[in-house]
């Protein structure tokens, strides 16, 4: 079993100051990795941010959670990510998305195409990205991405290249992520201000599910796979009375969709963090045992610090 790796974010930060004070703090706590997310809606970019947080700490690696593929070219993506992997010592773990915030591409007027074409758009970002990150030039003829005789220039210290990223919650996805990430993100179809809502995507079964079909899908290379999950449909609650807010949160999931979930699924489900201390570190290490799950986004730093202490690396 591989050991686990947490992953955390600053928080809601707008000044450098703010933000290398989370970065040291996340690097003192034990976490693996510090994510920013990438949206226009936030007070920072998230290349510079992480940049940033690299520059003012040692040993912690640094990720967005995730890239809109959609954002930005992959090549030109490809300099600042090199850029900021050769800058850190090689600390940078690329997470990558097809991108699915319909409104924040309206508000540019960028087209928001089928989640086909956002998916095969990803799949040639990251032969793009993979092709600028290797030594010599490259050329690249898709139907999105065409690159000629390109010798993408900085070259990144992690090589062949810093590990991948892809998370998903449809086999379209996933499949990619087997056959191209490093870390594979189990992610629900639980899409936040949107009608794409199914939360029995959360459950154990449906964890299962998606782990098959990224089995299938990696073949020889699954072994290798880092598995990731982070919470959904309510936030980390530690408490001594896990099923009356297991309760609380089926009842919220039925107001807002529709769909009855149980209380046991709830509890069962590696998006759910709900319980004691000790019953959290119970579930990640059962999570690990049975699904394979060793990477973890907790969110905020502080949510499971004593977890993170316990577990981290082990």
């Amino acid at each position: 079993m591989k050991p686990f790796r947490f992953l955390a974010e600053p928080g809601d930060v707008a000044d450098g100051p703010t933000l290398a004070a989370a970065a040291r703090h996340a690097e003192a706590a034990g976490y693996s990795v510090l994510v920013y997310p990438d949206h226009l809606v936030l007070a920072l970019g998230v290349l510079p941010a992480l940049a940033y947080a690299a520059a003012v700490t040692d040993r912690l690696c640094l990720a967005p959670f995730v890239l809109n593929n959609d954002l930005r070219h992959p090549a030109v993506l490809a300099q600042d990510l090199a850029t900021i992997d050769l800058l850190s010592g090689g600390r940078l773990e690329v997470a990558l998305g097809a991108g699915w915030n319909e409104p924040e591409y309206a508000a540019i007027g960028l087209p928001f195409e089928p989640v086909g074409v956002r998916v095969a758009r990803l799949a040639e970002a990251v032969a793009v990205l993979k092709g600028c990150f290797a030594d010599g030039p490259f050329s690249h003829a898709g139907a999105h991405y065409v690159v000629t005789d390109h010798d993408g220039l900085p070259k990144p210290v992690q090589r062949p290249h810093p590990p991948f990223f892809i998370g998903g919650g449809g086999r379209r996805l996933l499949t990619l992520a087997a056959r191209e990430a490093d870390t594979v993100g189990l992610a629900p179809r639980m899409l936040p201000g949107t009608t794409r809502a199914d939360p029995r995507t959360i459950t154990a079964a449906a964890t299962e599910e998606k782990i098959g079909w990224v089995r299938e899908a990696a073949g020889d290379r699954f072994d290798a796979l880092e598995l990731n999950v982070y919470p959904t449909v309510a936030p980390i609650t530690v408490t001594d009375h896990a099923r009356r807010e297991a309760a609380t949160i089926a009842d919220g999931i039925r107001a807002r969709t529709g769909v009855d979930v149980s209380v046991d699924d709830l509890l069962e489900s590696p998006h759910v963090f709900v319980g004691s201390l000790a019953g959290l570190i119970e579930k990640l290490v059962e999570a690990r045992e049975r699904f394979g799950i060793s990477s973890v986004m907790v969110g905020a730093i502080d949510e499971l610090a004593p977890v993170v202490e316990r577990l981290a690396g082990r």
